[in-house]
């Protein structure tokens, strides 16, 4: 059984509450969705398969207990859902990025499913497969890439709305070339949102680039 991988590599975890940590990220290629303010867009295509063995063996290699598996989009790979399910057995404590297009009922629930909700700047809010919130464990997380104040207002609503402070936590994220993290942090304050304001760590530490 294999899936077609464009990188694994380590490196700190630079978002949700995992920040800091050392991991390993295990990049599928391709994604279903175009996000405007999308930075691994170089993952759409490329990379090369490897088997599920060869992929635990290079994650392994690197000696660490935390793994991202990301893209792109992994769960557009169906063969990803037995991956998760490796790693969780090999005892990693796994996390899974998705662009919250496709179904995480399946996702073993081990793993902590970071789910990103698109706003109507990202151009994918009409992809959203709203079902997915009702999936959401405590364990889990939710995200929102911010554009403009305009993001900012819908995903506020959003949060009451659908009550998501009662499912997990909460990461608002300034989109890096279109947002202020100054604006981002005034606005959450302002409001006292109980949620946690995140900036990208891994390019304040090395940029934009990839294998970060």
């Amino acid at each position: 059984m294999s899936l077609k991988i464009y990188e694994i590599f380590h490196s700190l975890q630079g978002e949700t509450s995992r920040v800091g940590l050392p991991t390993v990220f295990v990049r599928l290629t391709g994604c279903p969705m175009r996000c405007t303010y999308c930075d691994t867009a170089y993952a759409f295509s490329g990379g090369g398969n490897m088997e599920i063995a060869e992929i635990m063996q290079k994650v392994a290699s690197f000696g660490t207990r935390y793994v991202t598996v990301t893209g792109g989009e992994p769960l557009a790979q169906r063969e990803c859902l037995l991956l998760l399910k490796a790693l969780c057995d090999a005892g990693y404590s796994v996390s899974l990025e998705t662009g919250g297009a496709m179904d995480i009922a399946p996702v073993d629930k081990r793993v902590s499913v970071i789910l990103d909700i698109k706003t109507p700047a990202s151009n994918e809010e009409k992809n959203m497969l709203w079902s997915n919130v009702n999936h959401l464990k405590p364990s889990d997380e939710i995200k929102f890439v911010l554009v403009n104040r305009e993001d900012y207002d819908w995903a506020k609503a959003k949060i009451i709305e659908l009550k998501l402070i009662e499912k997990c936590p909460i990461l608002l994220s300034p989109s890096f070339h279109d947002l202020s993290a100054e604006a981002l942090a005034g606005w959450v304050l302002e409001d006292k949102l109980p949620v946690r304001m995140q900036v990208q760590l891994h390019k304040i530490l090395w940029g934009e680039k990839q294998g970060v």
